[in-house]
């Protein structure tokens, strides 16, 4: 399990220095202090990540960053989330239409079609895109009004 706290709403001057000298400050423990940088300008996007030895620091880190003012800022603090979309197998979330079999398993392959599509857009013979499914519908002129309130729009105009 992990004890990782969130740290946001950073000043962008702050560094994982900063951060150690402020924790030491207060008697809290942390194995590792990553401050998020912008990898092509090396500028720090304003938050970080506080690894915590067990859940009882990692609580007293939140206690003591949550809301505390730096710079006419508040500070933010809470349990990081794990990262959204980067990879890593499909998982079941009940109540939720998902490709991953029930129950999160950890299989390679999905029970379904991916959920976003690969390959080139489909394109038919004079070049232009082709839907991907749903209802055909019928190409209009460009000056004529799409619906009833479209056209009591274009005449208000």
């Amino acid at each position: 399990m992990s004890f990782t706290v969130f740290l946001g709403n950073l000043p962008l001057w702050v560094t994982a220095d900063d951060i150690k000298t402020w924790l030491q400050a207060d008697n809290l423990v942390a194995d590792s202090i990553k401050v998020i940088r912008n990898p092509e300008t090396q500028e720090s996007k304003g938050f970080a990540f506080i690894e915590a030895p067990n859940g009882e620091e990692m609580q007293s880190v939140i206690r003591r960053f949550d809301r505390a003012p730096l710079e006419d800022k508040l500070l933010r603090a809470n349990p990081a989330q794990p990262p959204k979309g980067k990879g890593g197998p499909p998982v079941y979330v009940p109540g939720v239409r998902s490709f991953a079999p029930p129950g999160g398993g950890s299989g390679g392959a999905s029970s379904g079609p991916p959920a976003t599509g690969g390959g080139p857009p489909r394109t038919g013979v004079d070049g232009e895109r082709k839907a991907r499914g749903g209802k055909k519908h019928k190409k209009r002129p460009m000056n004529q009004p799409q619906s009833a309130f479209a056209e009591e729009l274009a005449k208000a105009l």
